[in-house]
């Protein structure tokens, strides 16, 4: 048994002999830099998605089809962010890759083009998602009893966009830089901000108006300007890695932005091809109805809980990754991006246990429905045992994002999210009538396939030599 943890965990069984390069970090000096870097982000996205649970739990508490029309929202928004999403993915890699090569100064050059093309492209998504919230609300499966409240909630969160967009980008340069404690800071804060307004809007509480599910979505936007204001700060400090000041030079650099777009373009495509994936799914469950929907968003909640967990890990993977490939150390990444896999899995299995366990108490906290409850216990199970391979799967991606190995990225999960997911999902939906549980039967399929994928990339080593 002993010897069995060893090889799995142990660092010099992570890369044969033949392809190390130099000195092999030990397995504590390993995770302990692992840890110093996934601790804050960890925390930073458990909380977060905490706060989001709690949100969800409020309107949750105004009924079923007030549960169901901010479900219904939530991948057209995605959708509406993919294009920021996958510019960051590139702000990410060069950034880590210039911190690894000391060089600072281009490091921020990158930030800034960052930001300029974000502003370029905010607005008009912006104007967008608020003059077709209502055809996009019907495109998800809408009905009736839900079209007014999520045009309404989409319409709202969609202004909030731009600050949305900007914080993203800057914590994007500073995760790729390994300063997860200020984007820690900067969301929880932000987070709580929300939550906040959420309790005092939703319900009209101390004089607030009372603006139920529309509530929750002016606290989120509340929370996005927070969120802005604390990046600034962040980056106008004295001292820091990265640092924006006015008098800097703000025009694009068409080498900069081509090296952003060479990453980020096929992260486009994996962003886009993910929340048509996403939206056929949310589709494909609303035709089950109003109850299964609610109970597949309260479940959503809790995978998107412990899918922070191994994005957090992911996040410290992903900035050593990139960062010892900017040092010539192929070998050291290699080992980097498996340690922090087989730390991400024994978070998993800790997951598993606690969910299977404690599965009705905790689908209580968003509802009192008795059909909800026995229905959201079955599925509970599947979120536990979405554990090991959902948290792998996020951290070795993440890993081959923070390499610049976008493209196969991409091609992997527009395979298995955009076609073999709905296809899988209608087969149990429509043809052998299994409904949600179903439904989620095929979410495993898509992410154990996606793992299994990957990871032989990633051992693979083929991403060693990409230039970014």
């Amino acid at each position: 048994m002993i010897r069995a943890l060893e090889r799995l965990y142990g660092t010099r069984y992570m890369i044969a002999e033949s392809k190390r390069l130099g000195e092999i970090p030990e397995p504590r000096e390993a995770y302990g830099e692992l840890a110093r870097i996934a601790a804050p982000a960890v925390m930073e996205m458990v909380l977060m998605s905490l706060v989001s649970s709690v949100n969800t739990a409020m309107v949750g508490h105004l009924g079923a089809a007030s549960t169901a029309a901010v479900g219904l929202t939530a991948q057209p928004r995605m959708l509406m962010l993919a294009i920021f999403m996958a510019t960051n993915v590139g702000v990410t890699a060069i950034v880590a890759r210039r911190k690894g090569e000391g060089r600072q100064e281009d490091a921020n050059r990158t930030m800034r083009n960052a930001i300029v093309l974000i502003l370029l492209l905010a607005g008009g998504i912006t104007a967008f998602a608020i003059l077709a919230a209502n055809p996009l609300m019907r495109l998800v499966g809408a009905k009736e009893d839900t079209i007014g409240l999520a045009t309404s909630y989409f319409r709202i969160i969609s202004a909030g966009i731009p600050f949305n967009a900007l914080t993203m980008a800057i914590n994007a340069a500073q995760r790729g830089r390994g300063n997860t404690r200020v984007t820690m800071l900067v969301n929880i804060t932000s987070n709580l901000f929300n939550l906040l307004f959420c309790y005092l809007l939703i319900q009209g509480r101390f004089g607030f108006p009372q603006l139920g599910v529309d509530g929750a979505a002016v606290a989120a936007c509340i929370g996005f300007v927070v969120g802005f204001v604390l990046c600034i700060i962040s980056v106008t400090w004295k001292g820091t890695f990265l640092k924006l000041r006015l008098r800097d030079n703000w025009r694009l650099d068409k080498a900069i932005v081509r090296g952003i777009t060479k990453i980020g373009g096929n992260a486009v495509l994996e962003q886009v091809a993910l929340r048509i994936g996403f939206m056929l799914f949310a589709r494909f469950v609303a035709d089950l109805g109003t109850m299964e929907f609610a109970t597949h968003t309260f479940a959503s909640q809790f995978l998107q809980i412990t899918f922070t967990m191994g994005d957090g890990i992911g996040i410290a993977g992903t900035s050593l990754v990139g960062q010892n490939l900017g040092k010539k150390r192929p070998d050291l990444s290699m080992i980097f991006g498996k340690a922090a896999q087989r730390m991400a899995l024994t978070a998993s299995m800790i997951l598993l246990t606690f969910i299977v366990v404690l599965r009705y108490p905790l689908f209580r906290l968003f509802t009192s429905d008795p059909d909800i409850l026995a229905l959201g216990a079955q599925i509970m199970i599947m979120v536990a045992i979405f554990q090991p391979f959902q948290t792998s799967s996020v951290v070795i991606s993440g890993c081959l994002r923070g390499a610049g190995d976008t493209r196969f990225v991409a091609i992997t999960m527009m395979a298995c999210v955009t076609v073999i997911r709905p296809v899988v999902t209608y087969l149990m939906i429509y043809v052998f009538e299994i409904g949600l549980l179903g439904a989620w039967c095929a979410m495993l399929f898509d992410m154990i396939l996606r793992l299994a994928i990957c990871y032989w990339r990633f051992s693979s080593g083929k991403w060693f030599g990409i230039k970014v």
